[in-house]
């Protein structure tokens, strides 16, 4: 590899020019050798966040990324298929997505992340469950997904480390929202895990990092086309994000929630939802023609009871106690709750998301810095969404937390997220839109 000189690559992109492949995977390499520190990264991706990233510059610092560490792939032909969210609150839908996908036949190999911020983590839920394992080596957890169908963990020390390395200054350095810095994250680590078909969740609205629509089919298209130049099929699914996602909100919650959920005690937001993302996985890999099909297997996965048991089974593979799916009282159990008592007559306008995840992560729900403790018993369980009409009295929610203090500041900052009035509000809603590879 051609040496550079670390300076004059900034400058360059400072400066609004393109930089090579070359001299984008020698900053990667150098970085990751020591070689440039961990200040001239931080000047780098802020000139990547000021100047933007062509989707030149974007396919080759996917490439970098994936080049840093060790891939995975699995046989040729087999139905290989992820689902990646962007974030949200009360985003539980990986829980059940992947046990449902894998019954119907498809390898599921779910790469997961911890919740930052007023966003929840898939890991973080799972290891509210008593004993389950997230971390493997590569080789552990293409086993696990070969044996199983599916396997939950977080990403390995082998599997892009210069992703892993370069987000965590990106978290404190104000560049985590570049949409050239994004795409290369998300899609470099969904194509080292060997995931040959991927469906996006790209969430919009008061919950999400993505305000609006504009800014999401920007970040769309980069996912898309970066997919498409690795051979990778894409198909992202627009959101909404402007209600928190099912009722609970909170790790163990959420977990007896998509056990629920596996259970056949359907939600109408979360239901919608989970059967449009595994309706594009199965159109996708070729398991599904048309929509009905689609929905008639995904439907029959869970009513046969086979999904649930794949949820046992991948439970028991990694460690946890089998036992929480008839007996949630192996959940971590919150010392109090509060209820959340609706103030005035009227229907529900809109709910400030961002809000009640920043409510919920003060009771250590969530975690503000990756250092944050959390308290798996802690959340809160929510039920009015937009265009609901709510009574004066109406207990709308609860919280859960270690402390009755924490409970009370939490209900009242969770009460203050919704805007009741007099006028009627139609309801929202849950998918806006879908476009996939073939479309761009």
């Amino acid at each position: 590899m051609n040496s550079y000189n670390p300076v004059e690559l900034i400058i360059k992109k400072r400066d609004a020019y393109e930089l090579t492949a070359a001299e984008i995977a020698y900053f990667i390499s150098a970085f990751l050798k020591g070689e440039i520190t961990d200040y001239q990264m931080s000047a780098f991706l802020m000139a990547c966040f000021l100047q933007g990233l062509s989707e030149t510059e974007i396919e080759a610092l996917t490439e970098a990324y994936i080049a840093s560490g060790n891939t995975l792939s699995f046989g040729k032909g087999l139905p290989v298929a992820d689902k990646h969210s962007t974030g949200g609150v009360g985003d539980k839908i990986s829980l059940m997505l992947a046990p449902i996908a894998a019954a119907l036949g498809l390898l599921v190999p779910m790469i997961s992340g911890r919740g930052l911020g007023h966003t929840g983590g898939t890991l973080d839920k799972l290891e509210s469950i008593p004993g389950f394992q997230t971390s493997f080596s590569m080789q552990e957890f293409k086993k696990l997904v070969e044996k199983h169908g599916l396997a939950l963990a977080g990403q390995s020390e082998e599997l892009v480390p210069a992703d892993k390395k370069i987000y965590a200054l990106r978290d404190v350095t104000g560049t985590v929202e570049s949409p050239g810095l994004i795409t290369a994250s998300i899609m470099s680590k969904k194509i080292a895990e060997g995931a040959l078909h991927l469906v996006i969740d790209l969430k919009i609205g008061s919950g999400a990092f993505m305000p609006n629509i504009r800014k999401a089919n920007k970040l769309a298209h980069l996912l898309l086309n970066t997919g498409k130049s690795f051979g990778q099929k894409v198909r992202v699914v627009f959101s909404n994000m402007n209600s928190p996602l099912g009722n609970a909100v909170g790790n163990a919650l959420e977990m007896i929630e998509a056990i629920e959920y596996l259970k056949g005690n359907y939600l109408p937001d979360t239901y919608e939802l989970t059967t449009g993302l595994v309706t594009q996985m199965l159109f996708s890999t070729g398991k599904a023609k048309d929509y009905s099909q689609a929905k008639k297997m995904i439907d029959e996965a869970v009513l046969s009871g086979k999904a649930l048991e794949k949820l046992q089974e991948i439970i028991i593979a990694q460690g946890g106690e089998p036992r929480v799916i008839d007996n949630y009282s192996f959940f971590p159990q919150a010392n109090v709750s509060v209820p959340i008592i609706a103030k005035q007559n009227g229907w529900v306008q809109s709910i400030d998301s961002r809000t009640i995840g920043y409510a919920l992560v003060h009771i250590k729900a969530g975690r503000q810095k990756v250092t944050d403790t959390l308290d798996y018993s802690a959340g809160a369980l929510l039920y009015p969404k937009i265009g609901d009409e709510i009574r004066a009295g109406d207990k709308i929610g609860e919280v859960f937390a270690s402390h009755q203090s924490l409970a009370e500041e939490a209900a009242r900052r969770i009460l203050s997220a919704y805007t009741i009035a007099d006028n009627k509000k139609n309801k929202e809603r849950m998918i806006h839109k879908l476009i996939f590879s073939e479309d761009c």
